[in-house]
């Protein structure tokens, strides 16, 4: 007879699978409920569930908020008023939603967490909702966000230097999403390529003892390391950041087409973040910066 926790997860499944989101969230939540540590793949599929419902609003702000500065710089205040209150509408459910995460995280997730693996699963996954609040946020309520999610990856990143190899999927996919909170919320360019490289520099030296399991997610996400470097000393005028390293390239880079997370596959972040396979979780921006 399938178990209570098979039935819900296999409704997740199909829920990813028909594109209902919300839903796959509400299976997943349910998971996370019955209690002991998530496994692997219960892990990816709700982080899979949260990033897609999380990411279409997300991509629904940066828009509305673009249409709203153009309306605005040609004097039109009658449509800024109307997108202005829409605006607010779509950052209410972002709130709503990156709260229902961070409440999972810290009531039920991270207190059960076990291995190191996970510890910086989690925690990075908090510092990311943390940064998404922080993103439309202003005044108190940014600072506060960015706070929590600054010591969130800190956490994590005390969490995956013992305990994970430097090549290891989420600890390349932590310094990614580090990298880009300390660009675009905490306007810290040198720090952001100061981790950003370090990450890269210390998988390139690991590069031979890397499993071939994990290949494919590593290289990509030191391509997206490699981009947003990239990308982040041209914008400041330097020479771009040379790369010696062999690319495990997708079909999808930093600036790759945004599309929906899956728990099967790697999207290609934007200058946010990353995740692998069983940690890949983010789509890129189409801003340019890349996340996981």
């Amino acid at each position: 007879m399938t178990s209570e926790r098979e039935s819900k997860t296999f409704l997740a499944r199909l829920c990813e699978q028909a594109e209902r989101y919300d839903e796959m969230v509400t299976y997943m939540k349910e998971v996370a409920n019955l209690g002991g540590e998530l496994t692997v793949d219960e892990r990816n599929l709700l982080s899979v569930a949260y990033k897609n419902v999380v990411g279409t609003r997300r991509a629904s702000w940066r828009i509305i908020s673009s249409i709203e500065q153009k309306e605005d710089s040609k004097g039109s205040e009658k449509h800024v008023a109307i997108i202005s209150e829409y605006r607010q509408k779509i950052e209410t459910e972002l709130e709503r939603v990156c709260q229902d995460v961070l409440d999972v995280l810290d009531q039920s997730l991270i207190p059960k967490a076990e291995s190191g693996e996970s510890k910086v699963f989690y925690h990075k996954m908090k510092g990311d909702y943390h940064r998404y609040l922080a993103e439309f946020a202003s005044g108190n309520k940014r600072k506060v966000a960015a706070t929590a999610a600054h010591e969130a990856y800190k956490n994590a990143t005390d969490v995956a230097q013992t305990e994970l190899t430097p090549t290891h999927p989420i600890r390349l996919g932590l310094a990614l999403n580090f990298s880009v909170f300390y660009y675009e919320i905490l306007n810290s360019p040198d720090r952001a390529c100061h981790l950003a490289k370090q990450a890269f520099d210390d998988a390139i030296a690991e590069l031979d003892s890397l499993s071939e399991e994990s290949y494919r997610d590593s290289t990509l996400i030191m391509q997206l390391l490699r981009d947003n470097l990239t990308l982040w000393t041209s914008s400041d005028g330097a020479e771009p950041e040379p790369v010696a390293a062999g690319d495990g390239k997708d079909d999808k880079t930093a600036e790759g087409e945004e599309g929906p997370a899956t728990a099967t596959t790697t999207d290609a972040p934007a200058p946010e973040e990353v995740a692998a396979p069983a940690a890949a979780d983010e789509e890129p921006k189409k801003e340019g910066t890349t996340e996981s």
